[in-house]
């Protein structure tokens, strides 16, 4: 961290986390800094710890009309993830609730308690066209704060419940809690789930996504989600030119001999703060490779940090680009990775009861 960084107390002690800064997010109109008072704190206040924050949730689904994006609509039961992982394309989204997308992004979430209800009340709707729901696509539903407060459970019963298909993303091994929901919705062709590998050094994850499950935990995740029927899709994302793109076929065999049926892989993304927060975990956590990564990051992104343009910023653009894309789709080819999943089944979908419904006779 910078010498010169006034945005957190020099004292925190900031273990498994991936930010090392606190900057104000963009629509703040003033800018915090930390002034030393002269009081020490105690042992006990010197570790930063994670602070919850419950939000009543007004609305469940959230709808995008991303032409590059497989999906048109989700549920975020957190906002905010405590996975820490430095490169996440969400952080941003912090900026919108006047926090920081640094420390603050994976150290002050917002739980949605009561989500769940809210859902079931959106697809009972007449009006509600059934098709696959997302989850993780933002952050990630099974983040440690889940093991006790069960919001992402929550969300899980009310699809099982009422048999709307579900596509889950994560790299929480906690997911194999839910094996009891996810196996049967599998059988009937209702789930599918993928897990991100980002890297198989288990010394560079533990620096880069502090607070998510080893690379050899998700790989038993994945061998146990496809033991009990559930069809699961390694995600290598993101690759980032210069640090872990060497590992590829790498992640892709592993995946495979765990049980994966699927694979995909999306391009690192640095939108607007992100890529700051990486620039200084590379200047501090991997000072000989750091000019090199963000000269790779600038080279498939032409020249910038971060091209945000439908259909190039989930692969990039140019030579090495190109190369990625080349080489996974060997790999996938050679592995049997190649393949399509069927599409969820929509059929099987029961509109939730509402108040005022007629009940069936029989």
């Amino acid at each position: 961290m910078d010498e010169q960084d006034k945005t957190i107390r020099p004292e925190l002690r900031l273990r498994a986390r991936g930010a090392r800064s606190n900057e104000n997010g963009r629509y703040e109109g003033a800018r915090r800094v930390v002034v030393d008072d002269g009081w020490d704190m105690a042992e006990e206040e010197r570790l930063l710890q994670t602070e919850v924050r419950p939000e009543r949730p007004r609305s469940a689904l959230s709808w995008n009309r991303s032409p590059d994006l497989p999906f048109d609509r989700s549920v975020n039961p957190y906002r905010g993830c405590e996975h820490g992982c430095i490169y996440c394309f969400a952080r941003p989204t912090h900026a919108w609730l006047n926090l920081s997308p640094g420390l603050d992004f994976e150290t002050l979430l917002i739980a949605r308690p009561g989500i769940g209800r809210v859902l079931e009340q959106e697809i009972g709707r007449k009006s509600y066209s059934v098709a696959p729901i997302a989850l993780g696509t933002n952050t990630d539903p099974y983040q440690p704060v889940e093991q006790r407060l069960r919001v992402m459970r929550e969300v899980l019963e009310v699809l099982a419940a009422w048999r709307h298909p579900v596509a889950i993303t994560t790299k929480g091994a906690l997911v194999e809690r839910d094996l009891d929901l996810l196996a049967p919705m599998a059988a009937e062709g209702l789930v599918r789930v993928g897990i991100s590998v980002t890297t198989l050094d288990a010394a560079l994850c533990r620096s880069m996504e502090p607070r998510a499950a080893t690379p050899a935990r998700r790989l038993e995740a994945i061998r146990r989600l496809s033991a009990a029927g559930v069809s699961v899709r390694v995600m290598v994302a993101p690759v980032i030119p210069g640090l872990t793109d060497h590992e590829l076929e790498a992640i892709l065999a592993e995946a495979k001999a765990a049980g994966a049926m699927a694979a995909s892989w999306i391009m690192l993304r640095l939108p607007r703060e992100v890529a700051p927060l990486m620039r200084d975990w590379l200047a501090e956590k991997q000072p000989g490779r750091a000019a090199r990564v963000m000269a790779r990051i600038r080279e498939v992104r032409g020249g910038l940090d971060y091209d945000p343009e439908w259909g190039r910023r989930m692969r990039g653009e140019g030579p090495w680009a190109e190369l990625i894309a080349q080489r996974f789709a060997k790999a996938v080819t050679r592995l049997g990775l190649g393949v399509a999943l069927p599409p969820l089944r929509c059929d099987l979908f029961r509109r939730p009861a509402r108040v005022g419904d007629q009940l069936p006779l029989f």
